[in-house]
């Protein structure tokens, strides 16, 4: 395995490579045509009271897409749904179900960049893990390595394999990477902290005007002069100034304001943040990502889970070498306390953030939305077909759902994070 040398990799908890390559480099998203999602859709049946539909966008934020989508047909957007969240900088489609909504209607919306296809009705809606899976044709420019075939080579054995099956930098914003410690904040109750790091703290890639009027808010909590000062487009940030003009100090009511929807994105996100150290914290002792050791969970392919023991670890280590199972972390929430071998860590992590169970119990209830824990398989295996095209490489593959497509870039890349974004 390969140390990654870049402080946000480290501090998202992503600090292995799989494999010792040095890395192609480039650039991911030159343009949005260079990142192609397709979502691989559950079954669509033809009545009930769901529209099913295709969205298709290009360079579009799915919350927003959304929201603007909302708007034009009148609705609140919580009568829209959807299966996963794609890609902004990118060219996706995938399925939304929309509440009491006709062809008609749907007929009647014009949004730049976003394509609309009626599919057909569902008794339910969509929604998080409603998908089977999603393919990817990802085209890396801007190469920089040496030996791009020998190192392609080299790393698309290494996927066959298993990738650390981190969590991407995308789950934790993109420009602004800190939707795991928004999350940290409302799970210890600290609205106001949630609050001043979601609006007040800029980082480097944002416009120079727009860091420095959220400095200037984190500085004075100034509301109105911050909501004089942020363009339009920041949209989430002004609604909540908006609240803090009418309600000052309201900072729990700030928050509240945000779509449900998001406020649970900032819980997971700090559940997928544990999970990433935790893994790495794994690498650390020196434990292969294929090496089980006793403690350790394993998900079977028909779902059945066990644990390893010192009485069955020789077998366990054959299944995963056969593909029957894999190795899992269980990321902890409100129901079941931290286990397995990887238990240890993340209850430290824990300790040093000061959350138990009982804090994703109170999240629950201040986002409405359950946060019981899971299972993750600390392992990503997918064929890649990896092709060398003059100046650029192309690579297509199928992950299952919540798997990033950046883990499996980032191994052929190893470059810096913000290149891949």
């Amino acid at each position: 395995m390969k140390l990654s040398p870049f402080p946000l990799e480290q501090e998202l908890g992503m600090r292995y490579y799989s494999s010792d390559t040095t890395g192609i480099g480039g650039k991911l998203r030159s343009t949005a045509e260079d990142f192609l999602v397709e979502e691989i859709p559950v079954a669509v049946g033809d009545s009930g009271p769901y529209l099913i539909c295709k969205l298709t966008k290009k360079d579009w934020e799915l919350q927003h897409a959304v929201k603007e989508l909302a708007k034009r047909l009148g609705i609140s957007h919580r009568r829209i749904g959807w299966g996963g969240t794609k890609d902004r900088h990118a060219v996706t489609s995938q399925l939304i179900s929309l509440y009491e909504i006709t062809p008609a209607q749907m007929a009647d919306v014009r949004l730049k960049d976003i394509t609309l296809e009626v599919l057909g009705r569902s008794q339910f809606p969509l929604s998080l893990g409603s998908l089977k899976g999603n393919r990817f044709d990802i085209t890396i420019r801007e190469l920089s390595g040496e030996d791009i075939e020998g190192q392609i080579q080299s790393v698309t054995g290494t996927t066959s394999a298993g990738l650390p099956n981190y969590y991407g930098v995308q789950r934790f914003g993109v420009i602004r990477p800190l939707t795991h410690r928004v999350g940290e904040m409302i799970l210890k109750e600290d609205y106001e902290g949630a609050v001043m790091t979601y609006i007040g703290q800029s980082f480097p890639d944002e416009p120079e005007e727009n860091r420095a009027t959220r400095r200037i808010f984190y500085e004075t909590r100034d509301a109105r002069e911050a909501l004089h000062r942020l363009p339009v487009s920041m949209s989430y940030e002004r609604s909540m100034l908006h609240h803090l003009i009418n309600r000052p100090d309201d900072y729990k009511g700030a928050l509240k304001v945000l779509p449900p929807k998001l406020l649970s994105m900032f819980v997971s996100a700090f559940q997928s943040w544990l999970f990433n150290s935790a893994l790495s914290i794994r690498f650390d002792q020196g434990t292969a990502i294929d090496e089980p050791v006793p403690g350790d969970l394993l998900i079977f392919e028909n779902g059945r889970e066990d644990h390893v023991t010192v009485q069955n670890q020789a077998i366990a280590a054959q299944h995963i070498k056969r593909g029957r199972c894999i190795i899992a972390i269980f990321m902890p929430g409100s129901v079941t306390a931290t286990q397995g071998h990887s238990g240890s860590a993340i209850e430290h992590l824990l300790e040093e953030q000061g959350i138990g169970p009982g804090n994703f119990g109170k999240a629950q209830d201040f986002v409405h939305s359950r946060f019981n824990g899971a299972l993750r398989p600390i392992s990503l295996m997918t064929p890649v077909e990896a092709l060398q095209e003059e100046d650029r490489v192309r690579l297509k593959f199928t992950l299952p759902p919540g798997h990033y497509a950046t883990t499996v870039c980032r191994e052929y890349m190893k470059t810096d994070p913000l290149r891949m974004i």
